[in-house]
């Protein structure tokens, strides 16, 4: 599904991701751990095409991404949820997941927003409210239903549970879990296991920009 080999990113001239390579296999829950500022998010943003690699590759489903424009793979059925969130505040909850699906004119978009919505019926009731009228917790799961929109074949996750009260973490690790079901590849970020060891098929430890195991 997703498989990068050899990427070097540099960042004004520091080297963040010294030759990490990796394998995401259909289907599979895979973590990214390490602390912060080990290149997790770097290496996220490479994926999403939001950062341009200096050397190395990847692939999903055998389509080079390298080079493509970020705005093009939503329309692959990878979604993104970002570390800090990144809502729009005056649009409503119910807007914010939306967005992809409007700019990738996502033609099951309202059967989507209904699975969704089935998934996370905590989302579907805080709707019509501002993305500035909610909670922390709140916000993380619109975004993840967000990246859900189009996410429908890979799903990029960036510290999810990163800030999140004990219950709020818990019902999140529920989300994930039936998502194992959907036959949806995934790889999250976090600075460590607590939260998702009982998820993952497999785990790749970032130190320093290079994967150190796996």
């Amino acid at each position: 599904m997703l498989r990068v080999e050899g990427l070097q990113v540099d960042i004004a001239s520091a080297s963040i991701l010294r030759g990490v390579a990796l394998h995401v296999p259909p289907g599979a829950m895979a973590g990214l751990i390490g602390r912060n500022g080990a290149g997790k998010t770097t290496f996220m943003r490479s994926v999403m095409g939001l950062v341009r690699p200096r050397e190395g590759r990847i692939e999903f489903e055998n389509i080079d991404l390298t080079r493509m424009h970020s705005h093009k793979r939503v329309g692959l059925g990878i979604g993104y949820m970002p570390e800090d969130r990144r809502l729009v505040p005056d649009f409503t909850a119910e807007q914010n997941v939306l967005l992809p699906a409007w700019s990738s004119r996502l033609k099951n978009a309202p059967e989507r927003l209904a699975w969704i919505y089935r998934l996370i019926p905590e989302v579907e009731r805080f709707a019509g409210r501002r993305a500035e009228q909610l909670s922390g917790g709140q916000q993380k799961l619109v975004a993840l239903a967000r990246a859900l929109m189009c996410g429908s074949r890979l799903l990029l996750l960036d510290e999810p549970f990163e800030g999140l009260a004990p219950a709020l973490a818990r019902r999140l690790a529920e989300v994930l879990s039936a998502l194992k079901g959907e036959g949806l590849s995934v790889l999250l970020a976090e600075s460590n296991e607590r939260h998702v060891a009982d998820l993952l098929d497999r785990i790749f430890v970032i130190e320093r920009g290079s994967i150190q195991r796996q």
